[in-house]
């Protein structure tokens, strides 16, 4: 057999070459200069080594009638976007569980914008994520749309292209995760801003038009650098977890993955009994519940979403004895807990991703309730606070609730998936206490009267803080549940297992019927 490869073989070998970061070196060096990696370095970062199978690499720009063929090749490969089918963290869970869909936009080919046959390549991967139902990552690196494709002549606007339509499509039918670095605008943005969960680095600016679409609108001349900077639009609620760089994206982009991917076999915990002692004993006094998150979960395996939005209410995915779920909790150092109407929101969109991907949920409660007052209705908190009981009705996830302090009105329902009898298991620390409202307002409003007959201000305090005490008596966790409103009270270093028991009986049960599909973005 001769050594020698024949001619065609040889002429694809070197046609796919010209795909690769070896023939781009000039291209690859730049993004190097700029502290960034080239589009197929954030893909090997992703992918299980030797498992990314590429579908349309050798596409190149719709210009032919502008270019030469060579020309197209070397500066237009697979025409600025990669996509495939791959394995991402197989040997964590499994390789029947790990396959997915990878689809990575290349900004070094015509500034990442969207042509002709990218468009097709886009539709394809997407088409073939639902027919397979694989989840997807996307990087989303790019300027939007290309009017410079002049070989397509068989339309006039391109808006009849169905790429944003596919890819929202798969809402709630496949997890999505979509990463950015540097200008995301335009086309590129709308896609970023529709997947299910947003990875950014610091380094980033997503907007709804660049600076060209701008001008061209009669709006002004700005630079990129000004629109949409990735601290504001993580301020904003548009960036779910904000990351250093594409070397923490891609990292953070395989773990997210992973909570969809089903359980892991290899675990450990923190020391169990020091949730005994991190809340005061001062009821008045604010905690940081993240310490009493990362104690009862899986050690290493919480990650929040949207930290700096709604902040009053902390959500994002964590472990228990390696099985996957969704983490919800108030946080009583913002607004003492209270769920504000951006909270509120947040908390719905993130219940209604659980649901669609079947993570059950844990929810740790400390509320004084809903956020009150002219400001908060000003924020439309009607609606959006009400979409919390929307949603928590729709569930078809298991639930289950640990409320650590306070656990007041409609805000401790709404926690806990719109009632108290809505968890699989409801149990409380000792240190619960529970009421119609927080105790203060309630003394206040109820006992008004007697608290404005005492003159004397010093003897007036001591009466507020006497019936305060009485209504924490009431109103305290074992009280709760002798009267049945919760399932239990606990130690709290038996937390970690009780969560575990609940969610074990309540999955042996198939989740009920699907309910008609609410976004969940």
């Amino acid at each position: 057999m001769s050594d020698s490869l024949r001619p065609e073989l040889e002429a694809l070998q070197q046609r796919l070459a010209l795909t690769g970061d070896e023939a781009r070196a000039e291209q690859v060096a730049k993004r190097h200069q700029r502290g960034y990696r080239s589009a197929r370095e954030n893909l090997a970062a992703l992918v299980d080594p030797d498992t990314f199978l590429e579908y349309g690499q050798l596409a190149v720009a719709a210009q032919r009638s502008r270019r030469s063929t060579e020309d197209l090749q070397r500066n237009t490969p697979a025409d600025g976007i990669i996509t495939g089918t791959c394995c991402i963290n197989a040997s964590q869970v499994g390789g029947e569980n790990a396959e997915a869909i990878v689809i990575v936009n290349d900004y070094t080919v015509l500034a990442g914008t969207q042509g002709y046959y990218h468009h097709h390549k886009l539709d394809r991967i997407c088409e073939l994520a639902e027919e397979r139902h694989l989840p997807v990552v996307m990087f989303t690196e790019g300027g939007g749309g290309r009017p410079g494709d002049t070989d397509v002549t068989i339309q006039i606007a391109g808006l009849n292209y169905s790429s944003f339509r596919t890819w929202a499509g798969l809402s709630g039918q496949v997890p999505r995760i979509a990463v950015n670095n540097g200008y995301c605008f335009a086309g590129n943005a709308a896609l970023f801003g529709s997947a299910d969960i947003t990875v950014a680095t610091k380094t980033s600016w997503i907007g709804m038009a660049g600076p060209a679409m701008i001008e061209g609108g009669g709006l002004g001349v700005y630079e990129p650098t000004e629109i949409g900077p990735a601290e504001e639009q993580y301020r904003n609620g548009v960036i779910d977890v904000l990351v250093e760089d594409e070397v923490e994206a891609a990292a953070c982009a395989r773990q997210l993955l992973s909570y969809f991917q089903g359980p892991v076999a290899a675990f450990d915990c923190e020391d169990q009994t020091r949730l005994r002692d991190l809340i005061p004993e001062d009821r008045r006094w604010a905690y940081p519940v993240r310490n009493v998150i990362e104690t009862i979960v899986d050690r290493g395996s919480f990650m929040e979403l949207r930290r700096v939005y709604g902040r009053s209410v902390i959500t994002g995915f964590a472990r228990f004895e390696g099985r996957p779920v969704g983490l919800l909790a108030n946080d009583c150092q913002q607004l003492g807990g209270a769920v504000d109407a951006q909270a509120a929101e947040k908390a719905a969109r993130f219940l209604q991703l659980c649901d669609a991907f079947g993570l059950p949920v844990v929810s740790f409660t400390d509320t004084p309730g809903f956020m009150v007052g002219p400001n908060s209705e000003r924020e439309a908190a009607v609606r959006r606070m009400s979409r919390l009981f929307v949603t928590g009705a729709s569930l078809r996830v298991p639930v289950v609730a640990i409320i650590l302090r306070k656990g007041y009105g409609l805000g401790a329902m709404a926690m806990t998936g719109g009632s108290l009898l809505a968890p699989v298991y409801c149990a409380a620390w000792p240190t619960g206490e529970f009421g119609a409202m927080g105790l203060e307002g309630a003394v206040r409003l109820g006992y008004r009267k007697e608290l404005e007959a005492e003159e004397d201000p010093a003897a007036r305090e001591a009466l507020f803080d006497k019936l305060v005490q009485q209504s924490y008596e009431r109103g305290k966790a074992t009280e709760a549940a002798a009267h049945l409103e919760i399932d239990a009270v606990i130690d709290p270093a038996e937390s970690r297992q009780v969560v575990v028991r609940a969610l074990n009986s309540a999955m042996q049960a198939p989740l009920p019927k699907a309910r008609p599909r609410v976004d969940t973005w």
